[in-house]
């Protein structure tokens, strides 16, 4: 294995994945400016789609579409796109917070690896417990997708094959779809137990999400902090999980989360820094007026009205998400 590094994300399909990835590699170059770990771009999009301020820092890798399949498949192909040396694969709905060098370093060693822990029982995407039994193992590491480690190689590959042979087995295995795809990181759970892949264990200093952490978030992207809560006595805290916080390098905005305060703050201000060039100070000032200020008053306009409109009208319908491929 060489040391080289790679930051690598995936963006194909919808534009709306390369706008994101985009932001995640803007958030990578504010810590990374000097450094020798390349980002890496995979994506069947034209190259135009590609913010100007970027393209020429990144290393892009054409696809054609479907090449990796749709929905979550592309990320059981990461052995088909890693080269040589240590890689990190980061979901484009993330915002990188810190110098990735010291991530690097925790996971060197392993040939495929996460964050997370071991779950032997309960509901996880299926039930564990008659997965675990019919494929014969003691638990699965469980986990958040938002990213996956590997130093390619002959291990890595056979995890990776083994996650694309169990894709075809996915309902008849008792895996439950999400939004009506098969889901990644149940297949690479039992992929990665079948052979032999430990996970990192999860101190909430790596990689952080809105799952287990419900109870608000601190997000001060240009100082490098961001802090998520899971808080006792919060309406949301999550009892099973052992953090009530955590200050991680990667905070992964995944569902609903990129479409509001603090993923479409930061966003605006990292656009304004690299695409622009203003001023810091310039940059949040304008953010502040843009984004802050009207979000938090219609956030508030919402819950006091929301009780009226309700009364009159009837809830509104569930939009569509544009995640959903049809």
């Amino acid at each position: 294995m060489t040391d080289k590094r790679y930051v690598l994300t995936i963006a194909t399909g919808k534009k709306l994945y390369l706008d994101m990835a985009v932001t995640l590699a803007r958030s990578f170059y504010l810590w990374h400016h000097d450094s020798s770990i390349t980002f890496q771009l995979v994506t069947d999009l034209p190259d135009d789609h590609i913010a100007a301020d970027i393209k020429p820092k990144i290393e892009v890798i054409n696809v054609k579409p479907g090449e990796l399949g749709e929905g979550f498949s592309p990320k059981l192909h990461l052995d088909k796109l890693a080269g040589n040396g240590q890689t990190l694969f980061v979901d484009s709905d993330c915002i990188i917070y810190s110098n990735l060098s010291p991530v690097f370093d925790k996971f060197k060693g392993h040939s495929v690896s996460v964050t997370g822990n071991y779950i032997s029982n309960g509901e996880w995407f299926g039930d564990i417990a008659a997965v675990c039994r019919r494929f014969n193992v003691p638990h699965l590491p469980k986990f958040n997708g938002g990213i996956y480690y590997l130093e390619n190689g002959p291990a890595a590959v056979k995890v990776y094959q083994t996650a694309r042979d169990l894709e075809k087995q996915y309902d008849e295995i008792g895996f439950v779809r999400l939004r009506n795809r098969p889901n990644d990181e149940v297949l690479m759970a039992l992929a990665m137990e079948l052979n032999g892949q430990k996970p990192i264990p999860d101190d909430g200093s790596i990689l952080a999400e809105f799952v287990n952490f419900k109870s608000g978030i601190k997000s001060r992207l240009l100082k490098g902090q961001a802090e998520l809560y899971n808080k006792p006595g919060h309406p949301l805290y999550q009892q099973q999980w052992h953090l009530t916080r955590a200050q991680p390098a990667i905070v992964h905005y995944l569902g609903h989360h990129n479409q509001k305060i603090p993923y479409i703050k930061e966003s605006l201000l990292l656009s304004y820094l690299f695409k622009n060039k203003l001023p810091v100070w310039l940059a949040r000032l304008i953010t502040f007026f843009r984004v802050t200020i009207p979000f938090k008053t219609v956030t508030v306009l919402k819950n006091i009205f929301r009780p009226v409109y309700h009364s009159l009208f009837g809830a509104r319908a569930i939009k569509k998400s544009e995640r959903i491929i049809d």
